[in-house]
């Protein structure tokens, strides 16, 4: 078993779903190469977004470095394999591909409260500059309550295993500096077998998530 970083688990055991922080979860020499990307920082609203996906059979998608890609699914698939076997060992089966995707957040910019969507098995976030920002926030309901910030620091992981409705979190600027972070899911396309072991209405949530990227593109609202 990965052991938890040693933060005060106060900060996150008031949460209804579990959480794993690890510290320096990147190798300093994969972190670093991460943080020297040439990526565009020169927005001044909202989010950029660099999605990348690769699995055993080889890359699907990159829009970064392809041999960086290859590294990183190389030296973390197992132990994020491992991850989703502590936090929902029902999913493992139902892996396809990986994501790693590398989102720069503006200052003044807020990601409002969502709970993933089904075709994440595992959900990580691993915070990479600048030194310091703000952390994702975690919650019990949409609403906000039980609101938990898992802190800023850098090469600091946090996964879960998003549930329908229940694995509320956003994610902000600092309204000082840029916020760039690391995304990393595990993926799968079964999203009828997601629902099922969710023990959740597969018409209601897959027409929910077929729904909400239009709702959010005009209304700037979640479902």
């Amino acid at each position: 078993m990965i052991e938890d970083t040693k933060i005060n688990k106060n900060n996150f055991e008031n949460l209804n779903y579990k959480l794993k922080v690890v510290d320096n979860f990147l190798s300093q020499s994969d972190y670093e190469s991460l943080c020297k990307l040439e990526i565009n920082k020169s927005f001044n609203k909202g989010f950029m977004v660099y999605h990348n996906e690769i699995n055993d059979n080889g890359i699907i998608k990159s829009v970064i470095d392809k041999k960086l890609l290859q590294e990183l699914y190389k030296n973390y698939h197992s132990l994020s394999m491992e991850i989703l076997k502590e936090l929902c060992p029902e999913k493992l089966e139902l892996y396809e591909y990986s994501d790693f995707t590398i989102i720069v957040t503006d200052k003044d910019s807020k990601f409002p409260i969502h709970d993933d969507t089904p075709n994440k098995l595992l959900s990580g976030v691993i915070y990479l500059a600048p030194e310091n920002n703000s952390g994702t926030i975690f919650y019990n309901d949409k609403v906000g309550h039980g609101k938990t910030e898992i802190e800023w620091k850098t090469n600091r992981a946090v996964f879960f295993s998003r549930k329908e409705r229940e694995t509320w979190h956003s994610y902000e600027g600092d309204e000082k500096n840029k916020r760039v972070a690391l995304v990393y899911n595990l993926m799968t396309t079964q999203i009828k077998k997601v629902f099922k072991i969710e023990k959740k209405n597969y018409f209601i949530g897959n027409l929910r998530w077929k729904l909400s990227p239009y709702i959010f593109r005009y209304l700037k609202i979640i479902i």
